[in-house]
């Protein structure tokens, strides 16, 4: 079974299809599906991983915050007994 992302943003609901092959992760699937540039998102995250202790929840804690500015409220993968 392929992989299929489900993502809400701005309210609205949306199921695509993902693959490791074209995106490092599900945020930046949604995140293209949308047409929103990561460029400055991703170098913050860089710098963000390079002076945060490893293992740290900031780099976690950084993407939830800004995905939720972008408009997200929910990524993740579907899961085999999900219903679409």
């Amino acid at each position: 079974m392929a992989r299929q992302v489900i993502y809400t943003f701005k309210g609205q609901t949306k199921t695509i299809p993902f693959s490791y092959d074209l995106h490092h992760d599900l945020y930046e699937a949604a995140a293209e599906a949308e047409g929103i540039d990561l460029t400055k998102f991703l170098a913050m995250e860089q710098q963000i991983a390079l002076t945060s202790k490893k293992g740290a929840k900031a780099e976690k804690e950084f993407r939830k915050s800004e995905f939720a500015r972008f408009g997200f409220s929910s990524i993740k993968f579907v899961r085999e007994d999900d219903e679409i």
